[in-house]
């Protein structure tokens, strides 16, 4: 979770509006694919060469964004001690190769101190484990198992891109470490964007029209029954006013936070987990209206451009050589691969946790020429619809293509409600 991502903080009503969201949803994936399409048959996986893989992930775990009242977790500056397998030097440069950008976010961070001494959102030793583990997956996957990669790292085979916040940073680093066991060929980019024009999670500042359907989002959700009377439930136990700006993110962000450490925490977090989380999934539902295409269509819908443009590029035999990657990573958040799993009707309805990711696979059918997608999330195959989790290219994009979002149409679509505001001289 970022903050400001979801800086306006709505309720949402469980079951009805949300289930009613997603079945809408479902329903358009279905839709976007061709009608009456013939079965696909079983593919011979023995004649697929893989030809690409890109992966989004979310951060390790980190200390929470903000603390909450009467809370009892500390947060110790052990908790920062770097375990020496993940060490593993790095450059940061802007998408262009130049000097970092400034990060207004851990700028943000270091003003909020939290009870023993660590910074607000800071990558703890727990997180970066987890990231190691994710590259030691990946690297089992990618190079024991099928000799894909070169067991270092090598700058030709793999573009890193990151959300300029140092605990992505920092996550990509022991991910790199996990796969390439700290074994470099060339050094290691990687590359960032402006806080202004990131479009690594959904970006509520650069985008207009997606500022605007939140506040009203915000302004009809406080009135629906349900999470406000849960909401009070459990500020009563924690013995918090009810009108401290404390809603179920804040909740989830915290409890999460405990748990993955194994600190301390207050007991009705513990007794109201499930139910935290839950409220959290709903939350976020209805902040980003998950039945409107135009709303997910402004999450992700450039960071969709993106994934899909280096598929095609793998594709098209007009590519330059050297100018694809064998393999892409995307260090992102929570409220990146939310969106995400929905437009690819693969979420689980479940809070994207620590470290989880999102890998895409491209294969080619030696034979037949034949293009073919793959997903995993958490290491799980996941995708439906497809014989043995294979869908064809063709279809996968047609899926994609009611999102994906140019860069040049995103500006237009973000930009709507702006245009509207100042035709009506208001």
């Amino acid at each position: 979770m970022i903050t400001r991502v979801f800086s306006v903080r709505v309720w949402a009503p469980v079951g009805v509006l949300t289930s009613l969201a997603y079945c809408v949803h479902q329903r358009r994936v279905a839709r976007a694919e061709t009608p009456g399409a013939p079965s696909q048959r079983p593919v011979d996986r023995s004649l697929l060469e893989l030809k690409m893989v890109q992966v989004v992930f979310r951060h390790g775990a980190r200390s929470p964004l903000k603390p909450l009242p009467r809370e009892q977790a500390e947060w110790n500056l052990q908790l920062l001690e770097v375990p020496p397998q993940t060490q593993f030097d790095y450059t940061v440069t802007n998408l262009a190769g130049g000097l970092k950008p400034h990060s207004p976010f851990d700028s943000q961070y270091r003003k909020t101190v939290l009870k023993g001494g660590m910074f607000a959102g800071q990558l703890t030793n727990v997180g970066m484990q987890q990231m190691f583990a994710l590259g030691q997956r990946l690297r089992k996957s990618y190079v024991e198992d099928i000799p894909f990669l070169s067991p270092t790292f090598n700058p030709l085979e793999v573009f890193v891109r990151s959300t300029n916040i140092y605990r992505n940073l920092e996550s990509t680093r022991c991910l790199l470490a996990g796969l390439f066991q700290s074994q470099k060929e060339g050094p290691i980019v990687i590359h960032t964007d402006e806080a202004n024009s990131e479009v690594l999670y959904p970006n509520y500042q650069n985008c207009w029209s997606l500022q605007e359907r939140t506040r009203g989002r915000r302004q009809a959700a406080c009135l629906q029954p349900g999470i406000s009377e849960d909401l009070q439930k459990v500020k009563e136990g924690m013995g918090i006013a009810s009108n401290d700006g404390v809603d179920f993110l804040s909740l989830l962000d915290n409890v999460a936070a405990e748990q993955v450490h194994s600190l301390p925490s207050c007991p009705t977090l513990r007794r109201f987990a499930q139910m935290i989380e839950q409220r959290a999934v709903d939350t976020a539902l209805y902040v980003m209206q998950g039945e409107d295409r135009e709303s997910l269509q402004m999450a992700v819908g450039p960071f969709l451009h993106i994934l899909e443009s280096n598929l095609r590029e793998v594709m098209d035999p007009a590519t330059a050589p050297g100018k694809t990657r064998k393999l892409y990573l995307y260090a992102a958040h929570d409220v990146t691969l939310m969106p995400l799993l929905i437009i690819l009707g693969i979420f689980d309805h479940k809070w994207p946790p620590f470290a989880v990711d999102l890998t895409m696979e491209l294969y080619q059918h030696r034979e037949s020429k034949e293009w073919f997608v793959q997903l995993y999330y958490h290491g799980e195959q996941v995708p439906k619809g497809c014989p043995d989790q294979l869908c064809p290219l063709d279809k996968f994009l047609n899926t994609l293509s009611a999102y994906t979002l140019s860069p040049e149409k995103y500006h237009t679509l973000c930009s709507q409600a702006h245009v509207i505001e100042l035709g009506d001289g208001e």
